[in-house]
């Protein structure tokens, strides 16, 4: 019997605090730094983004959207052998104990399952997908918890506006299990470390302190410049990979990142705006949480079916990039 995996559950979670362009605005104009909700939304499409409280940490924003996921698919958390937190943000720095150990002592696990972090920026849920593709094909794991979250108001500068406008927090999740069933077609992964330097936090640990920037920097032009060029490539690839045509995609589920990014993707696939899914507006730029909040939101919503083909895929610091199909 040929196994597959398949994503079972879903779930997604958005701190309280909501910050809208006009309430940001009104904070950056106290720090002399000019910006406006039409600047935001024509060059962004955000509209809003949430921040977490200060005593919120990656792990809880995680916990919440995990809960979701596994009230979804039927289990209980020591059903689950594998957790994978893609994060660049986690509880610690140096970044252990992972994200992943914390959140398994928050769900109240007994199980001692394997509990690992991935980091790939914003194309890391991406990146955890594949790699719990792999685990379960191989017959390693059964039931794999995948989450995505971030909390980035911690790592921003709020006197660049820039940055500072485009990133919130926040946490999706998936189970994926086991099955005889096609669930997850195709994968796709690539990096590029000559572009490190386009995206990034470009400070390190020296004697017990932060030498260099502890902020996050981007150089916003090449970013979209490169996003633009890959994301059409890996699509194509993961599509070739499982014998099908872009017109078999019955929604592109694409890294909530930027609106022009986006739109530039789905009309290179020659897919109508209608059947990509789009929440940045709501919620701004959440790395590697903004495909599942975006999955959740349409499962939950009843726009993504049982059945249906979907393209998730997204590009981050690294550089990285890579795409997933699944039926769902």
């Amino acid at each position: 019997m040929t196994l597959y995996s398949k994503i079972i559950g879903t779930g997604s979670y958005l701190p309280e605090q909501r910050v809208t362009n006009q309430q940001l605005t009104d904070q950056l104009a106290a720090k002399g730094i000019e910006t406006s909700d039409e600047w935001i939304v024509t060059r962004s499409g955000i509209s809003a983004r949430h921040y977490a409280a200060p005593e919120q940490k990656s792990s809880d924003l995680a916990v919440h959207a995990a809960r979701q996921a596994l009230d979804m698919a039927g289990m209980q958390p020591d059903d689950i052998d594998l957790i994978i937190v893609a994060s660049s943000t986690p509880d610690f720095f140096g970044s252990f104990p992972s994200t992943a150990c914390i959140v398994q002592q928050k769900l109240g696990m007994s199980n001692n399952c394997a509990a690992v972090d991935v980091q790939a920026v914003c194309s890391g849920f991406v990146y955890a997908v594949s790699t719990a593709n792999s685990f379960i094909k191989a017959g390693e794991h059964k039931n794999v918890l995948v989450i995505g979250a971030e909390v980035f108001s911690n790592i921003l500068n709020f006197e660049d506006r820039g940055t500072c406008v485009l990133f919130g927090d926040g946490a999706g999740a998936v189970v994926m299990t086991a099955s005889d069933q096609p669930g997850v077609l195709a994968t796709a992964l690539h990096a590029d470390g000559r572009h490190s330097h386009i995206l990034s936090i470009p400070g390190n640990v020296d004697g017990g302190a932060v030498a260099g920037s502890a902020f996050l920097h981007m150089d916003g032009p090449a970013v979209f410049k490169l996003a633009v060029s890959v994301l059409e490539k890996v699509a194509h690839e993961t599509l070739e990979k499982a014998g099908m045509t872009s017109d078999q995609i019955d929604w592109l589920v694409p890294h909530q990142a930027n609106i022009r990014i986006m739109n530039s993707t789905a009309k290179k696939l020659g897919l109508p705006l209608e059947k990509m899914v789009v929440t940045v507006d709501q919620h701004g730029n959440t790395s590697a949480a903004s495909i599942p909040l975006a999955l959740d939101q349409a499962v939950r919503d009843g726009r993504i079916k049982k059945g249906h083909n979907v393209m998730m895929e997204g590009v981050g610091g690294g550089f990285t990039w890579g795409a997933v199909l699944v039926t769902m």
